[in-house]
């Protein structure tokens, strides 16, 4: 007669499977963090004395979001439809308008051209603590898409193809320094509230 091995309990192997898979569920990221990518500004030499800058007005537009969600770009009231083609106009400058931003003629490194007229403009955005979280994404991504279409604009006439399907690290380094992104965020205010 045949000896009979002995069954595993496998009872508590459900509950095991169980623990561990909460544990992995709650311990990892599913790499789903998406953001507004902005350049910051580089940390100061502490070694380096303070001087007051003096910034141009007219290289500067305020794009102002109120609790209402609307929109005022430079001094006029617009809806965000709108905003891509101010803010493109403001950027590029094409009639050098004495009232729109200068340009610096800068040596670009990789440019076949050598040197190019790069906009001083800066937009500087500025939004209540009332204003809706749609409302500002609204504003960020026009804003960003202006940037980017005078970015296509530029990389269509010199090599071609879009800024973004370009191979080429050094060829995408000379779109980013001939049209920079110089978006600056102010701090929220709460307009409703007076001190």
């Amino acid at each position: 007669m045949a000896k009979k091995t002995p069954a595993i309990n496998s009872s508590s192997t459900a509950d095991i499977a169980f623990l561990l898979l909460c544990y992995f569920l709650m311990t990892t990221t599913m790499g789903s963090h998406f953001g507004l990518s902005r350049r910051l500004p580089p940390m100061p030499d502490p070694n380096q004395k303070i001087e007051d800058q003096k910034v141009n007005r007219r290289n500067i537009i305020v794009v102002k979001i109120n609790s209402a969600d609307r929109i005022l770009a430079g001094s006029d009231a617009i809806d965000v439809s709108q905003l891509k083609d101010k803010i493109k106009e403001f950027l590029s400058n094409p009639a050098n308008d004495p009232n729109l931003p200068e340009k610096e003629i800068k040596e670009i490194e990789g440019y076949s051209k050598g040197t190019y007229p790069v906009s001083k403009g800066v937009i500087s955005l500025q939004n209540d603590r009332g204003t809706s979280y749609q409302a500002y994404i609204a504003v960020q991504n026009e804003l960003v898409k202006a940037v980017n279409e005078l970015r296509d604009e530029f990389s269509m006439k010199e090599f071609g193809k879009k800024y973004a399907q370009l191979d080429d690290e050094d060829q995408q380094k000379v779109v980013r320094d001939c049209i920079p992104q110089n978006i600056s965020e102010a701090e929220p205010k709460d307009v409703g509230k007076r001190r």
